[in-house]
């Protein structure tokens, strides 16, 4: 079983395992975003009904949530036909997502396959604490990171400190799929 004060981190890595935002997690369970927050940044666990709520949701039992009956997991294949596609920001500007790794519990690492449109003239600016790395699948892109600028070919690869604002276009009028693995520190 875990020490209380994990308890939140657990929630935090089964949600993000499953490739699900806060907000909705907040969807399935009725709690409000913000204090689906609270309790993953908590070192006190919430009452056990808002604990079986969110193991509901997650589809895990609550004992999974209090750390019991869970085997350690070493590796994980997650085939082409059982990629999801999951909402973060560039989503606006027509960008898709797929997980890659939504079967492995506890992981470091985020990866995905992103799509950005040909067509995109815009794009949002990321940052966020941790590190980055792309490698270009297909297409060429022009990719800001803080005040350098870069063009990007199919079987570039870039690693780069991801808490200094960064985005990409594609050129060329032609979509840009890219290989990208997030690193965020706990």
């Amino acid at each position: 079983m875990l020490p209380e004060n994990e308890i939140g981190v657990n929630i935090r890595k089964m949600r993000n395992s499953q490739g699900l935002s806060l907000d909705a997690l907040a969807q399935k369970t009725g709690l409000s975003k913000g204090y689906l927050s609270k309790v993953e940044n908590s070192d006190k666990a919430p009452p056990v009904s808002t604990l079986l709520m969110i193991a509901k949701s997650l589809g895990v039992t609550i004992a999974e949530i209090f750390g019991d009956g869970q085997e350690k997991v070493t590796s994980s294949v997650v085939t082409k036909a059982e990629r999801k596609p999951v909402a973060r920001d560039g989503t606006v500007f027509g960008y898709s997502y797929e997980t890659l790794a939504h079967k492995y519990p506890h992981k470091h690492m985020e990866p995905y396959i992103l799509t950005i449109p040909g067509d995109s003239v815009e794009s949002a600016v990321f940052q966020h604490h941790g590190e980055e790395m792309m490698v270009m699948l297909e297409g060429t892109m022009h990719f800001m990171h803080g005040n350098d600028e870069f063009i990007m070919h199919q079987g570039d690869c870039i690693y780069f400190d991801s808490s200094i604002e960064h985005y990409g276009l594609p050129m060329n009028g032609q979509d840009v799929k890219v290989l990208m693995v997030i690193y965020l520190p706990e």
